[in-house]
């Protein structure tokens, strides 16, 4: 799923339950890197958490928000708090593991 500025509260914030929330770049290599592992957590675990990308510099305000400084970082949501945050990269096993404390 790729959240927006304009869908961020309803699909973020209005969510019930856990919403994983991947702010990257297009131009970021690690973000690059981080792609298909999110979207194949994203499938993996298709209702029972949401998975979805944020651009940052097509969402600079909620970037600034959450106060994301480098790339990736990775927010989880629980009913529309953030309650984690994870700042770079990561191997599927930890991704995994993080997702799995939250279903």
């Amino acid at each position: 799923m790729k959240f927006t500025a304009e869908n961020f509260d309803t699909e973020v914030l209005q969510a019930q339950g856990t919403v994983l929330v991947d702010f990257y770049a297009d131009w970021c290599g690690p973000c690059k890197m981080m792609a298909p592992l999110v979207e194949r957590m994203a499938e993996k675990y298709a209702g029972k958490i949401k998975i979805g990308k944020l651009n940052v510099e097509e969402a600079m305000e909620i970037s600034d928000r959450y106060q994301v400084r480098n790339i990736p970082t990775f927010i989880f949501f629980q009913n529309g708090r953030a309650v984690e945050t994870h700042i770079g990269g990561m191997s599927a096993a930890d991704l995994e593991e993080k997702i799995k404390a939250y279903i």
